[in-house]
């Protein structure tokens, strides 16, 4: 069993549903323009949503553990990729660039020690560091971007954590794009889903990182741009045959089935769309298995 790959059979996974997360329609309300998402999801239907989205899981054989309610999170809390970030000896627990999530890190840090998670360590301040720009390249190289989620000093801390772990940390720096109050990720334009196989936007993309994937003689499944909004690069990786995408991505399914992956389209409107969390920014994934059918 490894917890370092983006593309092994998931064995199990954290989640945080929208009874969790958002609590309410009335809490909903109060935080969506706060938190920028781009219109308030409906309760009754994310939660709708949210459980195809486990029901899948569950029928690959994934053991879901969900993370409780908390008073003290927002309804960002839903995707729980960006607070933590695991190796194979233990969780590291982020600290958030975006100040309204502050509080995720230290609820997913208790619920790990009550199902006996072991922690590697905490990203401590002023360094900042969200799971969402760290993704495994392979078992021993760590990818990260530098970018206004994550620092420097978040970085330097990184690299320590995982010193004994992983041979590689590789550093890219992340566009501009739509400035420091949208969310923009590592994993906004690179989704590994096989191994050297990745979905990626290369418009978006650090240069030395496509340059990088490439010189790993990795295949690059392009998202077009227009399908770039509606979340087309955010795939996650069951296992190296089967992954996941928000529904109304039908250029870049294509592709992926052609390339000859087994895609689930989920409907994700309201826990996806609304918020701009796909399905990697649903789930942390803990353990993967390291036997692949042949």
């Amino acid at each position: 069993m490894t917890w370092q790959s983006e593309v092994l059979p998931i064995k199990s996974v954290i989640l945080k549903g929208p009874a969790e997360a958002y609590l309410d329609q009335t809490n909903i309300y109060n935080q969506w323009k706060k938190l920028n998402y781009l219109e308030p999801p409906d309760f009754d239907k994310a939660t709708e949503e949210h459980n195809h989205l486990v029901k899948y899981l569950e029928s690959h054989s994934v053991i879901v553990h969900t993370l409780p309610e908390n008073q003290s999170t927002t309804i960002d809390s839903v995707y729980t990729r960006d607070a933590s970030i695991a190796t194979n000896d233990g969780m590291i627990i982020c600290n958030m660039g975006k100040p309204e999530r502050s509080d995720e890190p230290g609820a997913q840090m208790e619920f790990f020690q009550s199902i006996g998670v072991k922690i590697k360590g905490v990203i401590q301040g002023p360094g900042t560091l969200e799971g969402g720009d760290v993704a495994w390249i392979d078992e021993s190289t760590l990818s990260v971007a530098r970018g206004y989620r994550t620092n420097d000093e978040g970085i330097r801390q990184l690299k320590q954590l995982v010193s004994d772990v992983c041979d590689q940390v590789i550093v890219f720096h992340s566009p501009h794009y739509k400035g420091p109050s949208d969310v923009f990720h590592l994993m906004s334009v690179y989704s590994p889903v096989a191994e050297k196989t990745a979905v990626v936007n290369s418009s978006l993309m650090p240069v030395a990182f496509r340059e990088e994937l490439l010189r790993r003689e990795f295949n690059l499944i392009e998202v077009p741009d227009d399908e770039f909004e509606s979340m087309g690069c955010n795939v996650l990786a069951i296992n190296p045959e089967n992954c996941i995408i928000v529904k109304g991505n039908p250029i870049t399914s294509s592709k992926l089935r052609k390339a000859g992956f087994d895609v689930f389209e989920y409907d994700g409107n309201e826990i996806s769309l609304k918020g701009c969390g796909g399905p990697t920014c649903l789930t942390r994934p803990l353990e993967r298995s390291d036997i692949v059918k042949s």
